[in-house]
């Protein structure tokens, strides 16, 4: 069963975004609230994944408002790009690349992740924070992220897992399926985006049923790391 933001007939993809627009003033905050901060944690173990072929090229999908291009900056490369569905998102993230004076050296665009408008073997690593999950089709969107990677390329996908220890099952399930939503409807006035939050993450693939997925789409050399108790998934791979 598909999941999506809102009850409404429109597809995934336009829910997402507008899902997005809706919250982007307040996401950043959001983010940073309601992860206790770990999630910078998160984005320094992406870069640490990449240091090894300091890339030079980068597509960071799902780029929202730009955090984990900002972070790339760390390893040298010649050009980031960030795609995203939600303008609103991308808005955000331009200014704060323009206060950091990143503009020659990344790029925010808005696109679709499952027709990237890029050529094949166009970028040597591939990012995506907390993204594949809202994917309409995700074997699309990975096979896309293949088929713009250079033959070598990494791809790096951080995505929310279901804890599986006691007593930090019970904690998650409760935070993410009634504070959350809570929260974000107090914040943002969309409690949708954060009940959306809790049902999508049960509906995804995780684990081995994701890089099952993933080797459809054509990568090798597939790990996936359990990381702050297993309340996120750290998937690399290789094309």
């Amino acid at each position: 069963m598909e999941v999506k933001p809102y009850q409404e007939e429109t597809g995934k993809k336009e829910q997402i975004e507008k899902m997005f627009d809706s919250i982007s003033a307040r996401y950043d905050f959001l983010n940073r609230f309601l992860s206790l901060g770990i999630d910078i944690y998160w984005r320094k173990l992406m870069v640490n994944r990449l240091k090894a072929i300091k890339p030079k090229t980068i597509l960071d999908i799902a780029t929202g408002t730009a955090d984990v291009a900002i972070a790339m900056r760390k390893i040298g490369p010649d050009k980031i790009v960030g795609l995203d569905l939600s303008e609103g998102m991308l808005e955000i993230g331009r200014e704060k690349v323009s206060k950091k004076g990143l503009g020659n050296l990344i790029q925010l665009v808005k696109g679709d992740s499952e027709h990237l408008p890029y050529s094949e073997n166009a970028f040597e690593a591939v990012t995506v924070a907390f993204g594949v999950r809202n994917f309409e089709n995700l074997l699309k969107g990975l096979s896309e992220m293949n088929r713009v990677l250079k033959p070598g390329g990494k791809v790096v996908i951080l995505e929310f897992s279901r804890p599986r220890i006691f007593p930090v099952k019970q904690l998650y399930d409760f935070y993410f399926r009634y504070f959350c939503p809570w929260w974000g409807r107090m914040i943002s006035k969309d409690d949708s985006a954060y009940r959306y939050l809790y049902e999508s993450v049960n509906a995804f693939p995780e684990g081995e049923s994701f890089i099952e997925v993933a080797k459809q789409a054509g990568f090798r050399e597939i790990k996936a790391e359990r990381v702050t108790f297993g309340i996120v998934s750290l998937y690399t791979g290789v094309k």
